[in-house]
């Protein structure tokens, strides 16, 4: 496997992640040998680390440090909230307001106590097809938002979208089954329709604001174009 590098200097490197890639090894997925970090540390032949997560099933932007010592700086803009983070999500429904935010703590996978969680959404484009997906209404409709969380809780987006009931296609764990198996059958989709598509950040050499932004997977663009949703890309 080799990855598609989108920004690359002598300080730190940006990728478009594939979903499916775990970025590091976990006890999570005990089982898993192919990891972003090591591939991409082969691929550049370069000490590099990760500076924030990405959910396994989650494509899109992912960055690394080639530097220890520029750690504390990169992650210390994540821990305050200084960094602008941009995901496109295709959602079933549309939501009453285009834009909007949605404050509401989460609790985390090991722990029932609950952390203050906020994200931003904007209404990006919205469809309706002619399929009865639910038993009650002859059509569907479907919703691409531009999400971008404010704090960095585990499954942030897709709890928060699912506490909308504007659930995430292809969200196994928080989604709607009945509209992951449509999206299966009608389109061949299996995977999750979230996406890591911009990240603006301080750069950690002259503190100048950088923005990456990370071109949408082949089948994400495939389902929107069939759809009728425009990515705005």
């Amino acid at each position: 496997m080799k990855l598609e590098i989108i920004h690359e200097d002598e300080d730190i490197v940006a990728i478009n992640k594939p979903a499916g890639l775990l970025v590091h090894k976990t006890r999570i997925d005990a089982y898993e040998t192919l990891f972003a970090l090591q591939i991409l540390r082969d691929q550049i032949d370069h000490w590099v680390t990760p500076v924030h997560r990405l959910d396994k099933a989650t494509s899109g932007l992912l960055l690394f440090s080639k530097k220890k010592a520029h750690l504390p700086f990169l992650k210390s803009q994540f821990e305050s909230k200084e960094v602008d983070k941009y995901y496109l999500a295709l959602c079933r429904g549309i939501p009453k307001e285009r834009t909007g935010v949605i404050d509401y703590p989460l609790s985390n996978e090991y722990s029932n106590t609950k952390q203050e969680a906020i994200s931003e959404y904007k209404l990006i484009s919205e469809t309706e097809l002619p399929f009865n997906t639910t038993g009650r209404y002859p059509t569907s409709r479907y919703s691409l938002l531009e999400v971008s969380p404010k704090t960095g809780r585990t499954h942030q987006i897709r709890k928060h979208m699912a506490h909308m009931r504007h659930y995430i296609i292809g969200d196994k764990k928080h989604g709607d089954n009945r509209q992951n198996q449509f999206f299966e059958s009608q389109f061949g989709n299996r995977n999750l329709l979230l996406h890591s598509r911009e990240l603006r950040i301080l750069h950690p050499t002259d503190q100048r604001q950088i923005s990456l932004k990370a071109k949408l997977p082949d089948y994400f663009n495939r389902i929107l174009d069939t759809c009728g949703l425009d990515s705005m890309e």
